[in-house]
């Protein structure tokens, strides 16, 4: 068995025995960047025995030429997945081929979009959204929310690094992303006091909710909601005709916010990464 990369699209990697491709690994990145970010595609000839077999030693290959290595296994998944036998197989052979790579953490997410029919919530007045274009002050918003946060990604980055290293890690991602610095805002009571944190986003095709979140005194007031209907005013306003989001399965209260605001799920990501 030959295990080799190929120029065609970039990052791909097969499998292949006597001129037969049986086996194929395709990881994605962001334009222009060097290395990939996460394994996107995972593919097996149906008539091989064992596929998570194959597909565990093309990606152990694969991964010695990668530096740094990509730190997930992206599974997209229709909704109701675990009602379909052909997908509940799909997604167990594809766990046991990230096992030869470490990838062993695991949480689903949602993909979720909102499209004008949904409608537009008026806003509500609870809440004052101000520009701030000092990146330290949005600097230390990140690390004030991150206390007691509910997302996988962040809870894992803050079991391994310090609060500011993984502030600063969410503020460098939402700068190097396509949408626009000056659309962030920050997010005060009336009284003035700092409630959280609004950034909408985009990625190379959509406008994007980004990044929202409200700092631990004042959660369990709805502001969740208000947050995320002032990205969607801030975008809809821009005459976005599609916004993309996407949120923990078990971030329950971010779900539901969703879900009030007329964002509908389209479908699941399964996330695959080193524990």
């Amino acid at each position: 068995m030959d295990f080799r990369s190929v120029p065609d699209p970039a990052w791909t990697w097969i499998a292949e025995e006597n001129g037969r491709v049986l086996a194929r690994a395709g990881w994605w990145g962001r334009p222009g960047s060097a290395q990939p970010v996460l394994l996107d595609s995972l593919w097996v000839d149906d008539t091989v025995t064992d596929r998570a077999e194959l597909a565990g030693r093309l990606l152990v290959a694969a991964y010695r030429s990668f530096s740094p290595s990509p730190e997930a296994f992206r599974i997209t998944l229709p909704n109701g997945w675990r009602d379909d036998p052909a997908a509940r197989a799909a997604v167990a052979w594809q766990r046991d081929a990230a096992a030869a790579i470490g990838f062993t953490h695991e949480v689903e997410r949602l993909q979720l979009t909102w499209t004008p029919d949904a409608g537009v919530a008026a806003d509500d007045g609870r809440l004052v959204f101000t520009a701030e274009p000092d990146d330290r002050a949005i600097l230390e918003i990140f690390r004030r929310i991150g206390d007691g946060s509910l997302d996988d990604e962040t809870r894992r980055n803050r079991a391994r690094m310090s609060a500011e290293e993984t502030a600063r890690r969410e503020l460098d991602f939402y700068l190097n992303a396509p949408g626009e610095r000056d659309w962030w805002r920050t997010v005060r009571t009336p009284g003035g006091a700092l409630a959280g944190l609004a950034i909408p986003s985009a990625t190379a095709s959509n406008p994007n909710v980004g990044f929202l979140g409200v700092v631990p005194e004042l959660r369990g007031r709805g502001y969740v909601r208000s947050i995320l209907d002032a990205i969607t005013r801030s975008h809809a306003g821009r005459g976005a005709e599609r916004i993309t989001a996407s949120t923990d399965v078990g971030n329950v209260p971010m779900a539901a916010a969703f879900r009030a605001a007329g964002y509908r799920t389209e479908s699941v990501r399964l996330m695959l990464s080193a524990s």
